[in-house]
């Protein structure tokens, strides 16, 4: 039998429940790190991993008047969630790691990177302005993150720690209506916007790169 094209299998729908998924699971990871470091009790640690993986995502759907939303539509994402939740849970009590704040931004890096790119995509099939469509990509890429801070009792880190974010994820959509305008696969334009707007994000943390603070 012949090979099928790349091309073929990885349609645009393909391309974003991909990359959805994906960011889901990143950021539901971020989410649980969070409410391990918090100590939270079983069920603190399935709303943060939940409010995590899929706020902005919720948000973004809610924005685009789009129904069903990307979770109620992928049902099978919520046993996954609930599953890496019981896993993680007994996995952290019989090692007994002491997880950091910054255990958790790798994982969140991630998640931001691939919602950014999903978010954009799906707000320019929808007819948005690219300006708009990279907003949109940007809240789809951040609110989750944001939820899971305030939940947790914390300044979200998206607006407080001074290391872009917000930034890197508007430069990923960006990268998106480039690759669109350009004539790229969708997927492509995915998966380099997704690469794009993490390892900015991974570089900020490790160069230590930070936006202007207010003086006292």
């Amino acid at each position: 039998m012949p090979a099928t094209p790349l091309a073929h299998v990885l349609t645009l729908s393909n391309a974003h429940t991909l990359v959805e998924a994906a960011g889901t699971l990143a950021f539901a990871l971020s989410g649980l790190l969070e409410a391990a470091r918090k100590r939270l009790d079983a069920v603190g640690v399935v709303m943060v991993a939940g409010l995590a993986a899929f706020g902005g995502g919720t948000l973004r759907d809610v924005l685009l008047d789009r129904r069903p939303f990307f979770w109620v539509q992928h049902g099978l994402w919520l046993w996954g969630l609930l599953a890496l939740c019981i896993a993680a849970m007994l996995f952290l009590r019989a090692r007994h790691f002491a997880w950091t704040e910054r255990a958790m931004q790798w994982p969140d890096a991630l998640g931001m990177g691939l919602f950014a790119a999903s978010g954009t995509q799906i707000a320019l099939a929808a007819g948005m302005p690219a300006l708009v469509a990279v907003l949109m990509g940007v809240m789809t890429a951040v609110f989750g993150g944001v939820l899971r801070d305030i939940v947790c009792n914390e300044i979200p880190r998206a607006f407080s720690d001074h290391r872009p974010y917000a930034l890197c994820a508007f430069a990923g959509g960006w990268v998106v209506v480039a690759a669109q305008g350009a004539g790229l696969a969708d997927w492509l334009g995915l998966t380099v916007a997704a690469a794009t707007a993490a390892l900015l994000r991974v570089l900020a943390v490790l160069c230590g790169w930070t936006l202007p603070a207010w003086r006292t």
